[in-house]
């Protein structure tokens, strides 16, 4: 059974259509990645499936079973820029925290700092802390009451380099921990690191979505370490190849998904009098998928 399913989910701002009938549901245990442009629908889409908006038209479930408040206390949240106390401590914010949200208790606060490792700045106040800590922080709030499911909007937002990677184990971390996390982010590289299921938005509506491998494997591409005019004339006329093209590592040649092994391009290109020194197997990026579907 699904975490959460969300069927044909619309919603509108006047005329600006936010969702367009998207539909699609985030396995348990997973770390499913919404993607999608700035204006794609992504904060929209969490702020809904957390009850902060609500939708013009369909549905969606928590668990298997309409949303209620008991599900609400499995959820963990961090929507925008998180709402803490410069002055105060870590232990003195989270207990505001656990006031307001009335999960957790006191010494779930020990151990939430542990597991965002700020367990040994927890009297140290907020203002001390680097832009990485403060969003593990955040975190640590959305952690209380131990949550099976966590909702994070853009965590890596504003982060410098050290900070991203900090955010990107703890993820991993929580993950390996049993939690599913569902994270909006536009930072493909991020989310391509972290997440084994993705949803792809553009202008509202759902491209694509799926377990990230899935989403990257309508195509095969093979990389030929050669950058002769002769070969890249040759593969263009390979039977049932989509595209061919230069680069500087060599000629990148891609094929529907199996229609062709490594050895019918090197008889290939024997039988054409080329003889290959290097031809791999070359995975597309989801940055390269990204653009490929988003782009106009």
């Amino acid at each position: 059974m699904p975490v959460l399913e969300i069927n044909n989910i619309s919603k509108s701002y006047g005329k600006i259509q936010a969702l367009n009938g998207v539909s699609f549901s985030v396995p348990k245990g997973s770390v499913f990645g919404i993607l999608g442009p700035n204006g794609s629908g992504k904060t929209t889409m969490l702020s809904i499936i957390l009850d902060v908006l609500q939708s013009d038209g369909g549905t969606y479930t928590w668990f298997g079973q309409p949303p209620s408040n008991l599900h609400r206390k499995k959820i963990g949240s961090l929507l925008e820029t998180p709402n803490l106390y410069h002055y105060l401590t870590a232990v003195q914010n989270l207990r505001i925290t656990k006031s307001i949200s009335g999960r957790g208790s006191e010494n779930e606060i020990n151990e939430v700092l542990q597991k965002v490792k700020l367990h040994e700045r927890k009297n140290s106040r907020f203002t001390t802390y680097s832009l990485g800590m403060k969003q593990r922080l955040a975190i640590a709030g959305a952690l209380l009451g131990n949550p099976s499911v966590l909702v994070l909007d853009e965590p890596t937002n504003g982060l410098d380099p050290v900070g991203i990677a900090e955010i990107r184990e703890l993820i991993k971390d929580l993950a390996k921990e049993g939690h599913t996390i569902i994270m909006a982010s536009h930072l493909l590289d991020e989310v391509e690191k972290v997440c084994d299921h993705v949803a792809i938005l553009k202008r509202g509506k759902l491209i694509t979505h799926g377990n990230v491998s899935d989403v990257l494997s309508d195509e095969d591409c093979f990389l030929i370490g050669s950058s002769s005019s002769q070969l890249l004339e040759v593969m263009k006329s390979f039977d049932g190849i989509k595209q061919v093209k230069q680069t500087d590592d060599g000629v990148e040649c891609y094929f529907n998904k199996a229609f062709v092994k490594p050895e019918n391009i090197n008889e290939f290109c024997f039988s054409n009098g080329i003889v290959l020194n290097q031809l791999t197997s070359k995975k597309k990026r989801l940055e390269e998928k990204f653009f490929e579907l988003t782009g106009d």
